[in-house]
Order: structure tokens, then C-alpha cells, then sequence
């Protein structure tokens, strides 16, 4: 036992020493895990963690990554993305892989290793991608939204090989192999028509029953009920069980439920997701490399080509500007994280050797770095490419549905509902989120966007990105609540105008103090409406009421106060 324990304090202790070092640096974290699977690994001097059922405990993190990229693809989703998104991403997967396929095939290599060189060269890291777009301030530009989309699209891609990669390994016969590929396919059918359902008459019963407890931690535990539930489901059709979580992610994305999931999944998806990577870190032998660099340098050379120029004609194809077409490709040449969890997948079941899968992981691996590089010059790169200057990027086509200039409100009963009412008669878009699932059903029976979620809880509002948002409105009863959330908002996004609902002056300080823009005492501003009225029928002139109605706000409310005061006298 102190062994394991001695163990696992080292696995921590030099994590977070290269992931913060790797921050610093401002270079991808899923390089820095890879750094500390090679540290930690058997093919290296010093220490080695070896730690029983430690690859296991990392597939859990693809089950959770693939299960929070379904929540992001659910059917009426897909469907909504199936012109642009979905037409170039299969485009890009299927060309890619028939193109890196036929080539290492007529190189001497079998079918089935040649189809995983051509699967794992057709992946592109979304992590990678999307934190460099976010660093450069690119991730709201057309080439960062249209990059970022079909990069997770891969990933969806990715699904069906993980269905036939398996297969390939137990399978000789060409018509051994058909049977089994189909056979594989209509479990998948099977799997997925068992998980819908389950999803349409369970998943919502349950999670509305789950969220009724307003108690966050037995709402994660149904979380990780249903996805290891699904995984389980999958695996016992003979199917992985990242197809399970991505399934479990799907039913889940079009409920109202979404985000809370994601934000209560993401702590678990992000640990386990870097002791996959570690995992996969400590496949690389150094020493093995030496024998096998020219290999592993032209497989980084097709990784980054084949995708750049498949990418960017596709693009270009599709009518959008030439420069943008370049700019997307340079992002998608990246090689991908998914494509490491495809080369172990492949490994574990012997239809790839130990020798090919090390120039698969090196190749992947220095196409990471490559490819980082390549996307952090995106810009200049294609401006020279295209013999034009670097310059902004277009709107993206209104299919993408930009979450920009939102209004998100925080708390939906009587002043929310009342503001949401407001916003949709003036036609600005607005999100939702309250505690009480009775109300977010009844939102979202009048075709409003509530979610259910605690506005206070820092994983959600990193999940909603809310630093995009117009204008954050705050109408939660709860004092407690209403400074948790103002105070995490002004750390991560001050730029955003917050406007909180007070109970009475000393909060409505409290509030302001905390960073919130505006906060209006709810006990004050009714005197203040009453007052007004009273004014107007006395035929006051509108203009004058309006004026002294301002003028008490711009005080701070003191004439009001100072009257208090000197009644108590």
C-alpha cells in the first residue's frame, strides 16, 4: 500500500511540476502529460510509476471526453450542421484516410494497418486547436469557428473506428472480416437504438427527480451513473466504451440539463484525460526512436500536408475566401489526441506491432509540435500562401449559430422570467439558468433558452463561455450565491457589464463592491415605480418624474435614506 501511495505522490508532484511549467511556456498541457508518461515511463532512467490497473483508469478518460463531445452533437444539432460542417468533415475524414490508407498499403504494409494510418492521420487535436485559437483571440474569427467545428466533427468521425479497428485484429478472410465488420456495425445500431431510447423515457425522469434534491453532488453522481452505465452497456456488446459515453453524451445534449453535466463532468474528464495521456506517454521508448526518426519525420511530413491540402481545397471549394481556406487547413494539420487513443485501441488488439505503433506515436507526436507552431502563425502563413495581406476574417455563416452578444441570465423566476420576456419581445437572444427544474421546464415550454444550472458554480460558468457574452443579468434571491458568482465573474470576465438584483441597499453595496456594474435594491425600486405613478397621475410632466426618479438612483438612493433617517430621529 505505502508503495502505490509513494508512487502516486510522485505521479503528482511531477505533473504539476511540467503541466505549470508547460503554462508558462503557454504550450499545450496535453504535451506536457505526454512529457510525463516518457519521464515515468519504463524506457527512461529514474523512477517508473507502474501502478496497478493505471491503463484502465486512463480509458476512462476517453469514455469522458467522447461523452462531452456528444454533448455537444446531439441529433437536432447534427442535423442543423449537416450542410457545411458535416458535408466537410466527412469529406475530410473519408478523403484522408482512403488517401494516407492507399499510400502506406502500396508502401507494403496490410490493409488493417494501413486503414489505422490513415484513421490516425485524419484526426486533428481540438484541445490543441482551440486553446491556441482562445490565446491568439482567433477563436470567434470565420477560419477559428469553422476549424474548431471540424475538428470535433473528426472526432465524431472517429466513433466507427472504433468499432472496426477492434475487429480488424481477430479477423483474416476478406469475407471473415466483412461479416464481422457488419456484424460490429449492427451492434452499433443496436447499441445506439438501446441508448435512445433508455434516453428519451429515463434520462429526462431521472435527472428532473436528481436536480428536484438541489444537492450538486448527487446530481454528479448521476452523471457518472449514466456514463459508466452506458460504457458498460456498449462494452457488453462487444463494443468500446468510449462509444457508450459518446452515445450517453448525445441523449443528454438536447436536454435541458446540458450544461450542469458538462460542468460536473469536466473535473473528471480533465484528470482522467491526462492519465490517458500520460498512458500514452509511456509508450515511447527514446531509445527506439533513433532507429525509426526518418520514418516518424515523414509520417509528421503527411500528417501535416495531406490534411492541409485536403482542408484547405475543400474549403475553398465550398465558396469561402482563399485566405480562410489556407487558414483552416494550418489549423486542422495538427495531428490529434484522439488518433493516440485509436493507436492504443490498435496495439491492444495486435492489429499494428509494437514497432509501427512507435512510428504512429512519434509521428503523431511531432506533428503536435509541428502543428502547434503552424497554428500559431496561421495568419502570416496563409497570407503569404495566398499572395495577399494578412487580414480579418469574414462573419461566419449564420449555420454555425455564434453563441456572441448573449445575455445570460442568472436565476429564472419572477424578475428573470420577466426580463427573458422583455429581451424576446426586443428580439435579443438570451440563456437561462436557475436551480429549480420546475421553472426551467416552464421556461422552456414557452420556447425560451433555460438550462438548468447554478449560476455560482465556477465549472459552469467556464462551460458557457461567458466571456463572449453582452450583458450578464444576476436575479437570484440568494445573497451568498449572487457574491460567489459576481466575484468569480469579475475574476474571469470583468469586461462583461453585470447587472444584479439586491434585496436592499447594504446588499445591493455588498454586490457592488464585489464587481457587479449595477445592483438595484428591489425594496427601493418599488417605492421608486410607485412613486413614479403616483407623480404621473398627479400630472407631474413625464419628463420631470423620470429626471427626479434618475437622480435618486445617481445618489445612491441617499434623499431616500436620508427621509428614513430622520423619521427614526
Amino acid at each position: 500500500m505505502m508503495e502505490h501511495l509513494t508512487q502516486i505522490l510522485l505521479l503528482l508532484a511531477v505533473t504539476i511540476a511540467v503541466v505549470v511549467a508547460f503554462q508558462r511556456l503557454q504550450i499545450p498541457t496535453s504535451l506536457g502529460y505526454l512529457l510525463v508518461g516518457v519521464i515515468l515511463g519504463p524506457h527512461t532512467l529514474g523512477p517508473t510509476v507502474a501502478l496497478q490497473q493505471f491503463s484502465s483508469l486512463a480509458e476512462f478518460g476517453v469514455v469522458f471526453l467522447l461523452f462531452t463531445i456528444g454533448l455537444s452533437f446531439s441529433l437536432p444539432q447534427l442535423n442543423a450542421l449537416r450542410h457545411q460542417v458535416l458535408g466537410l468533415g466527412s469529406a475530410q475524414v473519408f478523403l484522408t484516410t482512403l488517401l494516407v490508407g492507399t499510400l502506406v498499403w502500396l508502401a507494403g504494409l496490410p490493409v488493417p494497418a494501413a486503414f489505422v494510418f490513415g484513421a490516425v492521420f485524419a484526426q486533428s487535436s481540438t484541445i490543441i486547436i482551440a486553446s491556441l485559437l482562445k490565446e491568439q483571440g482567433e477563436e470567434n474569427s470565420q477560419h477559428g469557428r469553422l476549424g474548431v467545428a471540424m475538428s470535433v466533427f473528426q472526432d465524431v468521425t472517429a466513433v466507427p473506428f472504433l468499432v472496426i479497428i477492434p475487429v480488424l485484429g481477430v479477423s483474416v478472410a476478406a469475407d471473415v472480416l466483412l461479416g464481422a465488420l457488419v456484424w460490429a456495425l449492427v451492434k452499433a445500431v443496436v447499441a445506439f437504438a438501446l441508448v435512445f431510447f433508455a434516453g428519451r423515457w429515463l434520462l429526462g425522469p431521472l435527472f428532473h427527480l436528481v436536480s428536484k434534491r438541489m444537492n450538486l453532488e448527487i446530481f454528479t453522481l448521476a452523471v457518472l451513473l449514466v456514463v459508466l452505465l452506458a460504457a458498460w452497456a456498449t462494452n457488453s456488446l462487444g463494443l468500446s466504451l468510449a462509444f457508450g459515453g459518446f452515445l450517453a453524451g448525445m441523449m443528454l445534449g438536447d436536454t435541458e440539463f446540458r450544461h450542469q453535466v458538462e460542468s460536473s463532468i469536466r473535473p473528471f474528464r480533465d484528470v482522467l484525460l491526462g492519465l490517458f495521456f500520460i498512458g500514452i506517454g509511456m509508450l515511447i521508448e527514446p531509445a527506439a526512436i533513433l532507429p525509426i526518426w526518418h520514418w516518424s519525420l515523414l509520417g509528421a511530413l503527411v500528417i501535416l500536408t495531406s490534411k492541409l491540402l485536403i482542408v484547405a481545397g475543400m474549403v475553398r471549394k465550398s465558396g469561402i475566401d482563399i485566405q480562410v481556406a489556407w487558414r483552416t487547413g494550418l489549423l486542422l494539420s495538427v495531428g490529434g489526441e484522439f488518433g493516440l487513443a485509436l493507436i492504443a485501441i490498435a496495439l491492444d488488439s495486435s492489429v499494428i506491432d509494437g514497432k509501427l505503433g512507435q512510428i504512429l506515436i512519434t509521428s503523431v507526436l511531432l506533428s503536435l509540435i509541428a502543428g502547434a507552431a503552424l497554428i500559431r502563425f496561421n495568419g502570416v502563413i496563409a497570407a503569404w500562401v495566398a499572395g495577399k495581406r494578412p487580414g480579418e476574417d469574414l462573419a461566419m455563416p449564420d449555420s454555425l449559430d455564434s453563441p456572441d452578444q448573449q445575455v445570460v441570465i442568472g436565476g429564472y423566476g419572477r424578475v428573470g422570467h420577466t426580463i427573458g420576456v422583455l429581451l424576446h419581445s426586443k428580439g435579443i437572444p438570451f440563456v437561462a439558468f436557475d436551480t429549480d427544474p420546475e421553472r426551467v421546464k416552464q421556461g422552456r415550454a414557452t420556447g425560451h433558452k433555460v438550462s438548468f444550472g447554478d449560476i455560482s458554480d465556477p465549472e459552469l460558468l467556464s462551460v458557457i463561455h461567458l466571456d463572449r457574452a453582452a450583458l450578464i443579468v444576476l436575479t437570484i434571491g440568494n445573497p451568498n450565491t449572487a457574491l460567489n458568482a459576481i466575484a468569480f465573474l469579475d475574476r474571469i470576465c470583468p469586461q462583461v457589464p453585470v447587472i444584479a438584483r439586491a434585496k436592499d441597499l447594504e446588499m445591493s453595496g455588498r454586490l457592488l463592491k464585489a464587481g457587479a456594474s449595477y445592483a438595484y435594491p428591489e425594496t427601493i425600486e418599488a417605492s421608486l415605480r410607485l412613486g413614479e405613478m403616483a407623480l404621473q397621475l398627479l400630472e407631474v410632466p413625464s419628463e420631470e418624474v423620470e429626471e427626479l426618479i434618475q437622480d435618486v438612483r445617481n445618489w445612491d438612493y441617499k434623499p431616500v435614506l436620508e427621509n428614513e433617517d430622520n423619521k427614526q430621529r
